[in-house]
């Protein structure tokens, strides 16, 4: 700049300016360069910061899934070792065929749920879940029972597809446990900010004995679930039989 101006033959005033407005433009340049190496940081720091919250999220859902599956063969096992147990005194005291062959195909029912209910959890930390739609029409093949989907099926999240999927295996039990061939229907809904699950059967057991049994951690424990989700469970008498409503974001 000291050379420019000493060689500059402009008057005084114009070199002055011409000299104050190049270094405006690069104290300009400047700024310009520490912003935008600023602007990069923190693009940098963002992106990291979403990277530790996926994995954060990814490792807490591992979690629960893993919580999932040693509750459902802590309950599983329990409950065989129960009937088992059972069946070893009815061998004891000279009971009919018939008792003890009820408490073994009652342990084996057990130990079947108990191993589709953990290879489930396991398709859901591999990210393998078959759509619950789907799952839903797999469970209902032994029953007497029809499935209606209504509304535009989307992928739900794995909070809400669980509760799904384990209140209708808590209610499709109690159904075969408390009102065996009675006719069931299964209606899911994707409502615009919800998704309904609606089952009812054509029995006529009492109100009382479906909310407190099942294979399952229960309906009180399927109703305890829903509402952590923001969502509810309803279960009691319908018109014929019994009818289970779960309401849950997705």
């Amino acid at each position: 700049m000291a050379g420019y101006a000493s060689s500059n033959t402009d008057s005084p005033l114009t070199t002055g300016l011409t000299v104050v407005g190049l270094v405006l433009a690069g104290y300009t340049l400047r700024l310009d360069a520490e912003a935008r190496g600023s602007a990069h940081r923190l693009l940098a720091q963002e992106r990291a910061a979403r990277a530790a919250e996926a994995e954060s999220a990814a490792l807490a859902e591992r979690g629960r899934i893993a919580r999932e599956i040693h509750d459902v063969l802590a309950h599983s096992l329990s409950a065989q070792l129960v009937h088992l147990e059972a069946a070893r005194l009815l061998i004891e005291g000279d009971a009919t065929k018939q008792q003890i062959l009820d408490r073994v195909v009652a342990a084996r029912s057990m130990a079947r749920e108990g191993l589709a209910e953990t290879r489930q959890a396991l398709s859901a930390l591999r990210g393998e879940m078959s759509p619950v739609e789907d799952f839903l029409r797999e469970l209902v093949t032994a029953d007497r029972a029809s499935v209606t989907v209504a509304g535009d099926p989307r992928a739900l999240s794995a909070e809400a597809s669980q509760a799904v999927r384990r209140v209708a295996q808590e209610a499709l039990t109690n159904v075969r446990k408390h009102a065996p061939g009675a006719k069931i229907q299964v209606c899911l809904e994707y409502g615009e900010r919800e998704v309904r699950l609606d089952i009812r059967d054509s029995g006529g057991q009492p109100p009382g004995e479906l909310a407190s049994s099942g294979a399952g951690y229960g309906l009180l424990g399927m109703r305890e679930r829903a509402e952590l989700l923001g969502g509810s469970l309803e279960a009691g008498p319908g018109e014929e039989g019994f009818v289970v409503t779960l309401r849950v974001p997705g």
